[in-house]
C-alpha cells in the first residue's frame, strides 16, 4: 500500500493543481466569474423551457416539467463539457508534454473533475427548483450516486478515446461536434419518452446517456420518467446493455489512450 501511495502521490498532487488551474482559468476575465457555472445552464433552461412550453407545447402534460427539463440539461451539459473539452486537451498541453515527463491521463482527469465541480454547483440549482416545485423526494434519490458514477465513467472513457485520437486525426473534433448534435436530439432531454413510438423508444433508451438521464429523473422527480426496465416490460437484465456499452468504452478508451500516450510528446 505504501508503494502504491508513493507511485501515485505525484499524480494526485499534479491532478489537484491542474483542476484548480483549469477551474480558475475557465472564467478568468469575465465580470461574473464563477457565477457563469450556474447561469449558463439556467439561461439555456429558460430558453428551452419557453420554446417547448409556450411555442411548442412539448412539455404539456409532463408532471414537474421544469425540473424534468433542468435535470436533463445539467446531466447532458456535464457529459458534453467532459467529452468536447477533452478533444484538444492533450494537444493543448503540447508544450508541457515536451518539457516534463508526467502521467498523461492526469490532463484528462483534471478537466473531468473540473466539470464535476460544475455539476455539483448545478445540483444546488436543481435542489432549489425541486424544493419550490414541491417535488416529493423519496429514498430513491440515493440512486443518483451510482448514476453519477456511471456518468463519470462514460464521459471520461469517451474523453480518453477522443483526446488520443485527436493527436493523430484532427478531424475528430468536427466529427464529434456533429455526433453531439445528433445525440442531443436522440436523447430524451427536451421531450418525454412517452411521446416517442414504442419501437423507437426501445432503441433510444439503449443509449447510456438516455438510460442515465431517465433513471435520474425516475429516482429524483417521479415514476412518470420511464426507465429502460419500463420500456422493456419490467426486464431488469436489459440494464446490462447500456452498462455493457459503458464498460466496453472504458476498456477500449483507456487501453487506446495508454498505448498512444508514450508518443504524445512527439506527435502534438
Amino acid at each position: 500500500m505504501q508503494k502504491l501511495l508513493q507511485r501515485y502521490r505525484y499524480s494526485v498532487i499534479l491532478l489537484k493543481q491542474l483542476v484548480k488551474t483549469d477551474f480558475k482559468l475557465r472564467y478568468q476575465g469575465s465580470a461574473l466569474g464563477y457565477m457563469w457555472s450556474l447561469l449558463r445552464p439556467l439561461l439555456l433552461f429558460l430558453i428551452l423551457y419557453l420554446v417547448f412550453t409556450v411555442f411548442l407545447p412539448v412539455g404539456k402534460g409532463v408532471p414537474h416539467y421544469p425540473q424534468y427539463l433542468l435535470l436533463g440539461i445539467v446531466l447532458w451539459n456535464y457529459f458534453a463539457e467532459v467529452t468536447t473539452g477533452s478533444v484538444a486537451a492533450i494537444v493543448g498541453k503540447g508544450d508541457l508534454l515536451r518539457k516534463i515527463n508526467f502521467p498523461k491521463y492526469v490532463i484528462i482527469l483534471a478537466s473531468s473533475f473540473s466539470a464535476l465541480i460544475n455539476l455539483f454547483l448545478n445540483s444546488i440549482v436543481i435542489a432549489i427548483f425541486i424544493y419550490f416545485g414541491h417535488v416529493g423526494i423519496s429514498w430513491n434519490a440515493l440512486l443518483l450516486i451510482p448514476l453519477i458514477v456511471e456518468l463519470f465513467i462514460l464521459a471520461i472513457s469517451i474523453a480518453f478515446l477522443l483526446s488520443a485520437l485527436f493527436v493523430r486525426f484532427r478531424d475528430v473534433s468536427y466529427i464529434w461536434e456533429v455526433v453531439m448534435q445528433a445525440a442531443f436530439y436522440a436523447t430524451p432531454i427536451l421531450y418525454a419518452l412517452q411521446r416517442v413510438p414504442h419501437e423507437y423508444a426501445k432503441f433510444l433508451i439503449l443509449n447510456p446517456m438516455a438510460q442515465i438521464i431517465q433513471d435520474a429523473r425516475h429516482a429524483l422527480i417521479g415514476p412518470y420518467a420511464l426507465t429502460i426496465s419500463d420500456i422493456y416490460g419490467g426486464d431488469r437484465l436489459i440494464w446490462l446493455i447500456p452498462l455493457g456499452i459503458t464498460a466496453v468504452l472504458a476498456i477500449s478508451g483507456g487501453s487506446y489512450f495508454r498505448a498512444r500516450s508514450k508518443y504524445f510528446a512527439e506527435e502534438v
